[in-house]
């Protein structure tokens, strides 16, 4: 069977997307350039035209505007943020014009139908300005919808999710992912408001828990305690805005343990959320830890990166403390 990279994935949700609803168009900046997005819009606008792969000036807060603004027309725009960081220009446009229309009027008229897709950009010496994971900010927000696929199926079917949603969504891609791979399939059209956390591994010892890259990180540390004779259940959040807890609760039920590890801070973050959420839930106790970045802004050097982010060692270590209590 043929496989398809994440990077595949993304763009082949673009080509369906633009090639089966008219109402479709992308906006942003750099979109017509590699640097900017991989491969994952590659000669999209050769394909649909210039007029729906919209390259825009470096102007945020502009484009995302004018994709609120076309979304409440009856378009479904896809507003493109290279890096999470800079889309912190448009955050007025996010979170108090999309996010707040359809519950300021009731319902009633065109729903701010808009997906905005925001890149993680980590590692390369990229320092603190241009390394920032901040799902957790818009996840705070009601009325949004947080997306964070972890293997290539996902970044392409929950891609189209997002856009045929009626909510406005924030679509988060990490280009550590881009060349984890799966095997090739149709596309499915799922209903966003559906979708649940995915057990990617079964386990009867700890629970993992995780979004987007750091899934990659806990099937890697769930593969080497196997060896260990440790049974590790691994789920991948998919959406961790609304979030839904049954499938956690229900693992840390069966495991009494669980390690939460999230590619951002641990101070009022996801990896919070999750424990919080399972602690109200359960009647008995259970052990729990975080794996998580220091509390301090991305290092310009590749020695501290090392230090800095989480890798599967670290997991592996508060495995070993978790399981020695």
């Amino acid at each position: 069977m043929s496989k398809m990279t994440y990077s595949d994935g993304i763009l082949q949700a673009f080509q369906y997307l633009l090639s089966n609803y008219d109402e479709v168009f992308t906006i942003g900046q750099g979109l017509w350039s590699p640097w900017y997005v991989g491969s994952t819009m590659k000669d999209l606008e050769k394909d649909f035209g210039k007029e729906r792969v919209i390259d825009t000036p470096v102007s945020e807060q502009g484009c995302t505007g004018a994709a609120v603004g076309a979304s409440l027309c009856g378009y479904r725009p896809i507003v493109i943020h290279p890096r999470m960081d800079f889309m912190l220009l448009a955050v007025d446009q996010i979170v108090n014009q999309a996010a707040k229309w359809a519950h300021m009027l009731g319902g009633n008229g065109n729903r701010p139908s808009l997906t905005i897709r925001s890149i993680v950009n980590r590692g390369g010496e990229q320092g603190a300005q241009h390394s920032q994971a901040m799902h957790s900010w818009f996840a705070h927000i009601p009325g949004l919808r947080v997306v964070m696929p972890a293997t290539a199926k996902d970044a392409r079917d929950l891609l189209v999710a997002s856009v045929l949603c009626d909510d406005p969504v924030i679509y988060i891609d990490d280009r550590w992912l881009y060349d984890v791979t799966d095997d090739a399939s149709e596309v499915e059209e799922l209903e966003l408001s559906r979708i649940e956390p995915a057990i990617l591994q079964e386990g009867n010892d700890i629970t993992f828990v995780a979004a987007s890259y750091s899934v990659r990180l806990c099937n890697d540390a769930a593969e080497i305690l196997e060896g260990k004779g440790i049974s590790a259940e691994v789920i991948d959040l998919r959406v961790v805005g609304p979030m839904k807890n049954d499938v956690i609760i229900d693992s840390v039920r069966k495991t009494r343990k669980l390690v939460v590890v999230d590619g951002s801070w641990s101070t009022c973050g996801l990896s919070s959320e999750i424990i919080a959420g399972v602690a109200e839930n359960l009647d008995t106790g259970f052990k729990a830890r975080r794996v998580t970045l220091p509390f301090a802004p991305a290092p310009t050097s590749k020695v501290l990166e090392q230090i800095y982010y989480p890798d599967t060692e670290k997991i592996l270590k508060v495995v070993d403390e978790l399981l020695a209590k």
